[in-house]
């Protein structure tokens, strides 16, 4: 006869059969893994019709502009104006422009950069330095040239003279790890006292996304080696640990197999699946915490399996519910690979619950008797109760410390920055941070964002008005302290302008006629690199491109970009209409639209986590005592990021919808027991009795869940890259900050609301 619990009794009455049917299955999914592919580029993380691609994709194509650039740093505290370091870099740049994957033909270098000058009245557009000076007096003479050029202040060169830079386009596709990696064996072979820099905003993807997955390679398997120790020491058990694993191990590849399988790539997110579900699968254990008791108490294994199923049946099914939510609420964002996360881990997590209830009463039935029946069980029941004893006894004084922290969490959270910068996602002493700081303190920096001038008239942008619109722009950009450099098209017409008039400083300014401005344009678009002039104007000259380097990759930096913009278009109203583009403005819209997405997200799992809790208890006043614990953990967590100054990027962002779905698990594993033993105990067992046994009991459960959830996230801790500590310590907290609020607030809520909660008759 069918009932609720007739999946476990098929398990129990043919375990072999089931473990068979799983293998097979499992076999099935992994035939999957062949075809894995792997995607960390950040602009996939939006659609291919997103408005900020379109608008970068038209950009690109109207300014042959390269999606990706890196930049080659060299410093020479004694200066590079010297006939040896000047050497070094004519070989550096050679050698990189023939890598495989580099755009040779528009590297930018002393060597290969377009100098404007003028000889005789006559204007001279050719390349800065064709070959190396030989002699000091030929470094000098270069000095004197790059200084007295503007065009090339804190762009090619520093004020100082003591560092330099070699921009590198990159073809479409190019990894740009693997050129820079190469870029360090070119730059490593020369001797000297030159110090070398890689960065930008494609090195750092790039080299993210490689160790991201070497990471995830390393940390999977120990997060669970140490689960497996864990569930050892707990139970000293092998049968259960090894069951713990499996139901992990095979959660893991039935979803990423699946997602594979569908053609999905593993994305930054995805790739973290592995030690997410071996940390889900920890909730397992309140199925072996209470089968323990049950065993001791029948004698008989296979009606210990039976009765431990059918007591802790209903809050595995809705703590697998309640994650399951708090993951799936993310198929609702619009970052594709977020989206696909949370549907892997969403999937992953009703798999585990539905081993849960197969694979696991099939390895129990399997289990030697007197393994499991004569264990060693750690005494911890008695400090359990003491923490409940401490709520249910003085439930004031706990409501009231409660009511402290919700205060101190709430003036932290006020203090939250909202911001993501990928450079920052690797540690201070990394090559990558190192590089880009020095790289922003001594030149323009390396987050390039552009601001596009357009009108609606071919031939305006000669204009001398939209010239002089444009200046106005650059000035007031870098004004600001976060600008170290801008250029376009009118600091070429200024420069030739100058250069026209025997270096007159007078004349460095926008011509008065369209027709001159005109000339000059024609004069340097014959001589100079095609990719020069594309750079900055459109063909029929109704767009100008306005190119600005940011000291920072902060996404607040292009924010106030546009605020500016914004300000000027206001004040200055005209036939242009001025657009931001590039990859700063990605990584702001990218910033942006995670943070509503996570925001929406968040009041979905609010809602539907509340819910959940109405649904299990079938009592909204018992969701309402459910959820505090955990929109306390929530809150103290978010508070403590906001006190410590730390941004509130992707990564916790994400978490916050995550959190909700893992931190309500011990609420409903706690208050289900307890209504359980209420309704299922003596006719005399007092509420406080209750509390104490559900804490000396399942309570075992919930602190052996946290602490083995923990211990699968606290290798993350370990990492180099920041966002796994971040998620790692954010996991860690919550755990054992959510356990820890379970047995202490929800014993003192539950005895400050007794009389609301119960009637007269159950006290």
């Amino acid at each position: 006869m069918l009932h609720r619990f007739s999946l476990v009794e098929f398990s129990v009455n043919r375990p072999w059969l089931v473990l068979a049917i799983v293998l097979l299955v499992t076999i099935g999914f992994g035939t999957r893994f062949a075809g894995i592919r792997f995607d960390t580029n950040p602009k996939n993380m939006l659609p291919p019709e997103s408005p900020v691609r379109v608008l970068n994709a038209e950009v690109e194509k109207a300014f042959g502009l390269y999606e990706d650039m890196l930049v080659v740093g060299v410093v020479n505290d004694a200066g590079v104006f010297n006939a040896a370091t000047l050497q070094r870099i004519e070989r550096i740049t050679s050698a990189v422009s023939a890598l495989k994957g580099v755009a040779s033909r528009d590297v930018t270098g002393f060597t290969t950069i377009t100098n404007v000058s003028a000889e005789a009245g006559t204007l001279k557009v050719a390349p800065l330095m064709q070959t190396a000076p030989e002699t000091e007096a030929g470094a000098a003479s270069l000095r004197k040239a790059v200084q007295a050029n503007p065009l090339f202040l804190e762009r090619l060169i520093s004020r100082d003279g003591k560092a330099t830079a070699i921009y590198i386009p990159l073809e479409k596709g190019a990894n740009a790890k693997e050129i820079a990696d190469e870029i360090r064996e070119i730059t490593g072979r020369e001797k000297g006292a030159e110090r070398y820099y890689v960065a930008g905003d494609p090195v750092a993807r790039d080299t993210f996304g490689a160790e991201m997955f070497t990471l995830m390679g390393k940390f999977a398997p120990i997060a669970g080696a140490i689960m497996f120790g864990a569930i050892l020491v707990m139970f000293r058990s092998m049968s259960l640990a090894v069951g713990m694993m499996a139901v992990a191990m095979v959660s893991i590849l039935w979803s990423m197999g699946l997602f594979i399988g569908l053609g999905y790539p593993v994305h930054i997110m995805s790739s973290m699946a592995p030690v997410f579900l071996m940390a889900i699968a920890t909730d397992s254990i309140h199925i072996f915490n209470e089968f323990r008791f049950r065993l001791r108490e029948s004698k008989d294994k296979r009606t210990a399996i039976i009765e431990t199923m059918h007591a802790v049946s209903a809050p595995v099914r809705y703590t697998a519910l309640a994650t399951a939510v708090g993951f799936a609420v993310l198929l609702f964002m619009s970052i594709i690979p977020v989206r696909v996360f949370g549907a892997m881990i969403a999937f992953g997590t009703v798999v585990l619950r539905l081993l849960s209830f197969s694979v696991i009463p099939a390895i129990l039935m399997l289990m030697k008797d007197d393994k499991a029946r004569f264990a060693h069980e750690p005494g911890a029941s008695g400090f359990l109760r003491s923490m409940c004893a401490i709520g249910a006894r003085r439930p004031r004084t706990i409501a009231a410390i409660g009511g402290a922290l919700i205060v101190l969490s709430a003036i932290g959270v006020s203090r939250l920055n909202v911001n993501n910068n990928m450079v920052e996602w690797f540690k201070k002493a990394s090559d990558i941070r190192v590089a880009d700081a020095v790289m922003n303190s001594k030149l323009g920096g390396t987050s390039v964002g552009y601001v596009v001038a357009a009108a609606q008239d071919a031939e305006y942008m000669k204009t001398p008005e939209a010239m002089r619109y444009v200046d106005g722009l650059q000035r007031q950009l870098e004004a600001l302290p976060i600008v170290g450099k801008t250029s376009s098209v009118v600091d070429y017409v200024r420069r030739i302008n100058v250069v026209l008039h025997d270096d007159n400083p007078a004349y460095d300014v926008v011509p008065d006629s369209k027709e001159i401005i005109g000339q000059y344009l024609f004069l340097f678009g014959m001589s100079a690199r095609p990719s020069d002039m594309d750079s900055v104007i459109d063909y029929d000259f109704k767009r100008a491109n306005i190119t600005v380097q940011l000291k920072t990759w902060d996404a607040s930096a292009m924010r106030e970009i546009i605020t500016v913009v914004e300000a000027y278009q206001k004040a200055n109203p005209g036939r242009i209409t001025l657009k931001p583009a590039g990859s700063a403005y990605f990584n702001l819209v990218w910033n942006d639209e995670v943070l509503m997405d996570m925001l929406k997200g968040f009041v979905i799992a609010l809602v539907a986590v509340f819910a959940i809790l109405a649904v299990a208890f079938r009592s909204f006043k018992w969701a309402l005592v459910a959820y505090a614990p955990l929109l306390l953990t929530v809150l103290v967590i978010y508070g403590v990021v906001g006190f410590a100054g730390k941004d509130f990027d992707m990564p916790i962002s994400v978490l916050s919808c995550l959190s909700l779905g893992m931190a309500v698990d011990f609420s409903i594993h706690f208050i289900g027991r307890f209504r359980q033993r209420l309704s299922e105990g003596d006719p005399d067992t007092g509420v406080k009795d209750a509390l104490l046994w559900t804490a000396s009991r399942p309570g075992k459960g919930i602190v052996r869940n946290a602490v083995l959830f923990a211990a699968a996230f606290s290798v993350m801790i370990f990492a180099p890259l920041t966002p796994y500590i971040t998620v790692g310590a954010f996991i860690v907290s919550m755990m054992f900050l959510s356990a820890a609020l379970t047995l202490i607030l929800l014993p003192a809520l539950v005895m400050l609301l007794k009389d609301w909660l119960f009637e007269r008759r159950q006290i």
